[in-house]
């Protein structure tokens, strides 16, 4: 069990747990999350996390085929400049490692944004905690357990 696992788990969603083998070599963890677990691009969406100039932290998720819109994720969040955060913050603020950051079980509660795309799906996937392990929940079960809203945020 991850944090991300345990939040799920208390919650009483419907979730499913899938695990694969993590390969070290991997350039880009969601993309081998996708292609390993035979699930389209869209559907799985990345955990970054971003910080505005006086140092907040947000977080923010994108499907692993598109990237991040930095203008419009501050528009989203009411801020006027966002910047990706100093990976060491970002596994300070959330307890997790770069390639395992969930949504889900972060020790420190953050704004969250979610590119609105994920409601084209009947389920999502996002990192359960650590490399090799994804969640798969409903949509508006990711949004309300982490209290998000949705945006265009991608390009």
């Amino acid at each position: 069990m991850t944090p991300a696992t345990r939040i799920a788990k208390k919650a009483g969603i419907q979730f499913k747990i899938h695990e694969y083998p993590h390969d070290a070599s991997a350039s880009s963890y969601g993309e081998e999350a996708a292609t390993l677990l035979n699930v389209a691009q869209q559907r799985v969406f990345k955990t970054l996390l971003i910080s505005s100039p006086d140092k907040q932290l947000f977080v923010a998720l994108v499907p692993v085929d598109k990237q991040l819109n930095l203008k419009a994720v501050a528009k989203a969040l009411g801020t006027k400049k966002v910047a990706m955060a100093n990976p060491d913050e970002a596994q300070k603020a959330t307890g997790y490692i770069l390639g395992g950051i969930s949504p889900l079980g972060q020790k420190k509660r953050l704004p969250f944004v979610i590119d609105e795309s994920v409601k084209q799906f009947e389920t999502v996937y996002v990192s359960g905690g650590r490399r090799g392990l994804e969640i798969e929940l409903k949509p508006t079960d990711l949004a309300r357990l982490c209290s998000a809203k949705l945006a265009d945020i991608k390009t």
